[in-house]
């Protein structure tokens, strides 16, 4: 491969012409400089080998055109200032700090533009990816996932998108001293997608490091985030999925560890719950079965740690009376009508209800229409 990194800023511009994946990226790249491929990108005189064609499916004369007509708009020293004024590093293939967990991936990055410290990498790594359709229990066992992983001194890693996502980087920032969180998302460094994730974006390029293909200025598009998830899969020794359908992103970065031959482990959940029909197929072919930060530490061949209640927490007794351990003894982990608590737990239908008010209120219940759900408050309980 072509040296890249003493040619980083066209390299840089090269990956943010419309159009511009990681796979043409190589194909303009081939057998040229970064330099040499933006200006023959700037004449339209840019030809590419015939084995390669194949990855422009039909497109190269129009993307050629569009290409020419943004090179002769722009420059790489533009592109320069502006990852300066945002504190954003542009990091290529073969550098000295490039991801050491990348180097010998079969489709590595030929750039990343990072945001944060790189160091965050140096220790060990677990992705926690599912589906942004979570429910509550998905997004407790998340949580409570990546607060003990942080607490480990395990990196989490994650695409920040809703749901799963968002609630592991959240937990693992909750570790006032845990390991610093990564992130790779799918747009550019400096358009936060969803838009209210944020300050969830700051904090982990405050405390962690986030990564992308794109550079700044970069918008969303559906296929930068299949690409996004190859990454996620090679950064992490393990891939942990909390929840997720049949079929989507989270079960393509899946197939991505497995292709790297990383270990997969599912956590199980309610036959009931469409958002666990992915999971519990992935534990039916045979997948790592997760029901404690602990099955993740002897993946890892690290020693157990126990686990550990946040420094407010309280044990059952000085936390519920009576009537409440009823109440959440009689619920279980599946929903329940409030009849049917009352008919299970022997007490009488006020005291049920007041009893769900105080449960609720404390966050241990959450409450529809109809049903009572309990929230799991530590992963152990699985």
């Amino acid at each position: 491969m072509i040296q890249l990194y003493d040619d980083v800023w066209a390299l840089a511009a090269l990956a943010g012409l419309t159009g511009m994946g990681p796979r043409r990226l190589r194909a303009v790249l081939a057998e040229r400089t970064p330099t040499r491929a933006w200006q023959a990108i700037q004449r339209g005189a840019l030809s590419i080998q015939p084995e390669d064609m194949a990855v422009f499916r039909g497109r190269l004369p129009a993307l050629l055109q569009s290409w020419a007509d943004e090179a002769r708009q722009r420059s790489p020293d533009q592109l320069l200032s502006r990852c300066r004024a945002l504190g954003i590093e542009a990091v290529a293939y073969g550098a000295p700090n490039y991801p050491a967990a990348l180097v010998e991936d079969p489709d590595p990055p030929l750039l990343l533009f990072v945001s944060g410290d790189l160091a965050s990498l140096q220790r060990p790594t677990v992705a926690v990816v599912g589906t942004r359709r979570a429910t509550p229990y998905g997004l407790s066992v998340a949580t409570t996932l990546g607060r003990e992983l942080a607490d480990a001194g395990i990196a989490v890693v994650s695409g920040l998108a809703s749901g799963i996502d968002g609630a592991a980087h959240r937990g693992a920032l909750q570790a006032d001293e845990g390991a610093p969180p990564v992130g790779v998302v799918g747009s550019g460094l400096d358009v936060v997608y969803p838009h209210r994730h944020r300050s969830l974006w700051n904090a982990v390029a405050e405390r962690g490091v986030l990564f992308s293909e794109a550079p700044p200025g970069t918008h969303p598009e559906n296929w930068r985030f299949p690409a996004r998830n190859r990454i996620i899969a090679a950064l992490a020794s393990v891939l942990v999925v909390v929840e997720s359908p049949l079929e989507g992103g989270s079960m393509i970065t899946v197939e991505e560890a497995l292709t790297r031959q990383r270990s997969v482990l599912a956590v199980p959940g309610s036959i009931y719950s469409p958002a666990s029909i992915g999971t519990n197929k992935l534990l039916s072919e045979g997948c790592g079965l997760l029901t404690s930060v602990a099955d993740v530490l002897d993946e890892l061949k690290l020693s157990r740690r126990p686990n550990q209640m946040p420094s407010d927490a309280r044990t059952s007794s000085e936390m519920h009376n009576t009537e409440e351990n009823a109440v959440l003894a009689a619920i279980g982990w599946e929903p329940a009508l409030v009849d049917e608590v009352a008919l299970r737990s022997g007490l009488p239908l006020p005291q049920v209800i007041t009893a769900i008010e105080h449960l609720v209120a404390g966050g241990e219940l959450v409450r529809d229409s109809i049903h009572v759900r309990r929230i799991s408050t530590q992963i152990s309980v699985l």
